[in-house]
């Protein structure tokens, strides 16, 4: 039977659900691997990939100590997924809670990667960037 099906050109078996791709791209890949995907043109196409970086009024993405490209692209993917998936009732303030935790995680490891002489401003500015998140998202 499954061979009878290979050969239709039926799949052998489905693909994930949106929801379960978007948790695990979310939760559990390394943040380097997320930007691979999105980047790649095989990406999931069920998923909302847009981003429009740090929408941090005049700081940006990124400063001499900091680039939170790659965190926001994340983040934003969250937001733009998690937030949406199943008209919105999955989204609730505990899973918002994990997405923004994930961010600041995200940039505390960016961190990590800078030089030794930038480690502090950058986690500065990640904790204001957290903070920001925090206070002006919903639910």
């Amino acid at each position: 039977m499954f061979l009878l099906g290979v050969l239709a050109g039926v799949p052998a078996s489905a693909p994930p659900d949106p929801w379960t791709v978007a948790n695990r791209l979310v939760f559990s890949v390394p943040l380097p691997q997320f930007v691979a995907e999105a980047d790649s043109p095989a990406h999931d196409t069920r998923l909302d990939w847009t981003s429009d970086g740090c929408s941090a009024p005049v700081i940006g993405s990124s400063g001499r100590s900091f680039d939170f490209t790659a965190p926001c692209r994340r983040h934003d993917f969250a937001y733009r997924n998690l937030g949406k998936i199943a008209g919105g009732t999955r989204w609730t303030s505990d899973l918002r809670n994990r997405v923004d935790h994930k961010f600041l995680s995200d940039m505390r490891s960016h961190c990590d990667s800078r030089p030794r002489i930038d480690r502090g401003t950058c986690r500065t500015w990640a904790n204001l960037f957290y903070t920001v998140v925090r206070g002006l998202s919903s639910p």
